[in-house]
């Protein structure tokens, strides 16, 4: 079966616009630390990037859900097992971090 684009595929720049923005959120976490920024205002800042990228992660599950998963169900067989397989683990994956 050939091999179909990521489902998260038009929604590319979106996400990719969003981890350059947490990406910047770490480099500004590293510059908080290293000019001995207080403990709370730091922890803030680590949770606001954890929320950021977590909303990537939901984005991307949502996504894979609708259109790789849905995918492989149309497809039936073991593709269709081993794609809900594979999303069950991502979301406990999910859940756990």
């Amino acid at each position: 079966m050939p091999e179909t684009p990521p489902g998260y595929i038009d929604n590319k720049a979106a996400h990719l616009k969003r981890l350059r923005r947490v990406e910047g959120q770490v480099r500004g976490l590293q510059r908080m630390v290293g000019e001995d920024t207080y403990c709370i205002d730091v922890l803030t800042q680590i949770s606001a990037a954890t929320r950021a990228l977590e909303a990537v992660a939901l984005a991307l599950l949502e996504e894979h859900l609708e259109h790789c998963v849905t995918h492989a169900i149309q497809a039936g067989g073991d593709q269709a097992d081993a794609k809900i397989k594979e999303a069950s683990a991502a979301i406990a994956r999910l859940v756990r971090s």
